[in-house]
């Protein structure tokens, strides 16, 4: 088995609704579906204080998602902006899931509030831009392919150079790329269908609140290979940068 020398940064952003800590955290999830042994991974808890390390030595990073909201503007939130800010203008490989895209636009001067529409939650069905086809991590995929969400905010308008690559009916920017290292994907590619049911159930009464059936959500719940591949992808890319 090849070891890397460089291994992947995780910003946990925080932590997963409670009925599915059993199954760990957000980082633990992230790795096993990047394909990352153990080792080939170092996380920093900034949401609960942990210091931001210096960027050397690492093949990039990657920051998970968050019951947090980036217009709250937390300290810890703030801080990992700039942090991201400067990564990205240093040229490190970056990938950011939920939350952590929102994180990145923000950093990158993005526009990140609750979305007109509210909640969007399940399998969603992404569409892909033209300019996707181009796209290191998006490039061959089919132009439509489901996806697992779950979320209130959104990038309302995408970083000035940004290059949005998907949509879904609810969101106009499922993912964008700034420069040719920076990533931010809305949907949650280390969701497996067990882990998107379990966030359903768990958000049973907002649901009803809005009018859904969270059974009838957990229902089109499916596998989502093709949004785990995305960040396969980004891995596998990030390790042929030059550094």
């Amino acid at each position: 088995m090849t070891r890397h020398p460089h291994p992947f940064l995780i910003l946990e952003t925080g932590q997963p609704v409670a009925s599915m800590r059993r199954h760990r955290g957000f980082p633990h999830w992230i790795r096993v579906a990047a394909g990352l042994e153990r080792d080939e991974a170092v996380v920093v808890n900034v949401e609960a204080g942990e210091a931001l390390p210096s960027r050397e030595g690492f093949a990039g990073a990657i920051v998970t998602g968050s019951g947090a909201m980036v217009t709250d503007r937390a300290d810890w939130s703030e801080r990992s902006a700039q942090w991201l800010r400067d990564a990205a203008h240093d040229g490190l490989p970056l990938f950011g899931i939920c939350y952590g895209h929102q994180l990145i636009a923000h950093a990158l001067g993005g526009e990140v509030d609750y979305h007109p529409a509210g909640r969007e939650m399940g399998t969603v069905a992404l569409e892909l831009h033209p300019q996707a086809e181009h796209d290191p991590l998006f490039a061959g995929l089919p132009t439509q392919f489901p996806a697992q969400a779950t979320h209130l905010q959104s990038v309302l308008r995408a970083p000035e150079g940004a290059t949005v690559l998907a949509k879904s009916a609810h969101d106009a920017c499922h993912a964008f790329r700034w420069g040719d290292r920076a990533w931010g994907v809305q949907f949650h590619p280390e969701f497996s269908a067990t882990h998107m049911r379990g966030y359903v159930r768990a958000r049973e009464e907002a649901l009803a609140h809005e009018g859904r059936c969270h059974k009838q959500v957990a229902r089109g719940v499916s596998a989502t290979p093709h949004a785990r591949l995305v960040l396969r992808r980004f891995v596998r890319h990030a390790r042929t940068l030059p550094r």
